[in-house]
């Protein structure tokens, strides 16, 4: 019967009694699971993990600097991973290390927020920060919405990309 139509007999549940089939376009099947799979991938969105390293001994201007990287990584929806580095005695001092951490954490409370908190292995003390902004979130955030403008003449309005 299948085939005087052109389709093709498919069996849906083998285990019932009787086992169940259906009569379907099994190309046309296969292709529509093959764009909602594809749809969906795109729809995914991939953290990424940006790297900040710090000197212990790092000037103000550098500090604002790099601070200002991490709030843009932040407002991106990247989560960030800001590294200390110690050199030479500076390791015998490590809560420097952490208050420079926790003051960059404070300072960056609205963009994100404290995943991992600081934690020394061997010559550097790392900390993790995640955005309070999902991916998806942070990228309709900071698209440009189109001008409308508007005349005083009897017509359709007319958009302007920025």
């Amino acid at each position: 019967m299948a085939e005087e139509i052109g389709l093709d007999l498919v069996e849906i549940s083998p285990d019932a009694k009787p086992p169940v089939c259906k009569i379907m376009d099994f190309g046309k099947y296969k292709y529509e699971i093959a764009q909602k799979a594809r749809e969906a991938r795109q729809n995914q969105t991939h953290i990424v993990v940006k790297e900040i390293r710090f000197g212990l001994k790092i000037e103000p201007h550098d500090y604002e600097t790099k601070k200002a990287h991490i709030e843009r990584f932040l407002k991106g929806g990247d989560k960030v991973k800001v590294t200390v580095q110690f050199k030479g005695r500076e390791q015998t001092r490590p809560e420097m290390g952490y208050r420079l951490l926790m003051k960059l954490s404070e300072e960056v409370t609205d963009f994100g927020f404290v995943e991992f908190a600081p934690k020394k292995e061997g010559k550097s003390m790392t900390m993790v920060l995640s955005p309070v902004l999902k991916k998806s979130q942070a990228a309709k955030k900071s698209a440009p919405k189109p001008v409308v403008a508007v005349s005083t003449e009897k017509s359709a309005p007319e958009i302007i990309a920025q």
